[in-house]
């Protein structure tokens, strides 16, 4: 029979082994095309300080606004009723899935959020106006928002690439899946409509963080 003090170790190990394990299945969000709408630009399309109306909280202070717009794309076809989430934001982003971007003509890079420099173009429409973006429409990188205890708990650091294995009649790996930690954050996947209707996934599933 083993010493108590080494039984104890290693049932010790074992049930630390067995939380982390638990750790790495990690629940779904799927984001919808959408944007961050800058103070200038939300001027022109609601009229001069017009104020966002919240509709549902989202996580770290974010929240889906009552408001939406029009997207126009070079083609002259465009996609309606997209929702603008708040708060403001210094510069206009726009988040689209493949499909949506196919579909108004455009080819916009796969991007994590805030690097717009020498992204697509569009026509955005509003109540009051329309802007002309220059840039600012990406397709968002597949990402993991993460506490930090979490992060702590698999090992990983703020800005860090892990695969992400989906389970199931569709499932695959992800690769090259960004992990942002704040503590602001809650753990969850983001990935847009075209990966999740690809894997067969809808918000609230759980998939495996492969670090």
């Amino acid at each position: 029979m083993l010493p108590q003090e080494e039984l104890l170790a290693i049932i010790t190990r074992a049930v630390l082994a067995e939380l982390k394990e638990q750790k790495r299945f990690i629940p779904v969000g799927v984001s919808a095309r959408h944007l961050h709408i800058s103070r200038a630009d939300l001027d022109v399309l609601y009229g001069p300080g017009y104020q966002l109306k919240k509709l549902r909280p989202l996580m770290a202070g974010e929240f889906a606004a009552e408001e939406t717009v029009t997207l126009v794309g070079p083609n002259m076809r465009a996609l309606e009723h997209v929702r603008i989430l708040g708060p403001e934001r210094q510069q206009t982003q726009v988040e689209l899935a493949r499909t949506d971007a196919v579909r108004l003509g455009l080819n916009p890079p796969v991007r994590q959020s805030g690097d717009l420099a020498g992204s697509a173009g569009l026509v955005i429409v509003g109540p009051k106006g329309a802007v002309v973006l220059r840039e600012g429409c990406i397709i968002a990188n597949r990402h993991i928002h993460m506490t930090p205890a979490d992060a702590r708990a698999l090992g990983l650091k703020d800005n860090v690439y892990v695969d992400v294995r989906a389970v199931g009649e569709k499932g695959a790996v992800l690769h090259q899946v960004q992990v942002r930690v704040h503590e602001k954050f809650r753990t969850e996947l983001h990935i847009d409509t075209d990966d999740a209707n690809a894997l067969g996934l809808r918000c609230g599933d759980r998939v495996m963080v492969v670090a």
